[in-house]
């Protein structure tokens, strides 16, 4: 079941290897995260001594737990668990120009909370017209096609 998907990162992005990572997260995130309660919008993937950090993530503090979390931070820095390999492939990519890691989605899968990061290329604004331009020519063949 899909929680939470990061559209703006489509949009300025082109994704070029998708892989999926587990998160080291509290009870309660967990819980405000069932609720859909996260905003991806400007995070990024940042690796530092080995390790994948999910850092801008947005997740917003769980009511019923007000007590039990007083200094909660809703943009805390967030381990992500990958495998050695995995994360010598990233560090590899970003060593790349114009490369960078960024979160695409969150979702369940048999119980568990993962996210599916991508490692990105950089749209340039003449892609982004185009793509809005096939779209809008879409649109119109099948509104005509309808009217047939």
């Amino acid at each position: 079941m899909e929680i939470c998907n990061n559209k703006q990162a489509l949009w300025h992005y082109e994704p070029i290897q998708k892989l999926e990572a587990g998160m080291i997260l509290f009870g309660p995130e967990v819980k405000s995260l069932k609720q859909k309660r996260v905003d991806l919008k400007g995070s990024f993937i940042s690796i530092k001594n080995n390790t994948a950090w999910l850092i801008g993530a947005h997740i917003a503090p769980y009511g019923p737990a007000a007590g039990v979390q007083k200094n909660y931070e809703p943009k805390r820095q967030r381990k992500l668990l990958l495998t050695k390999k995995e994360l010598d492939f990233l560090r590899g990519n970003l060593t790349q120009k114009g490369l960078t890691i960024v979160p695409l989605r969150i979702y369940t899968t048999r119980g568990l909370i993962k996210l599916e990061l991508a490692v990105v290329k950089g749209k340039k604004e003449f892609d982004k017209k185009a793509k809005i331009k096939k779209r809008d020519i879409d649109r119109d063949v099948r509104r005509t096609l309808k009217e047939y």
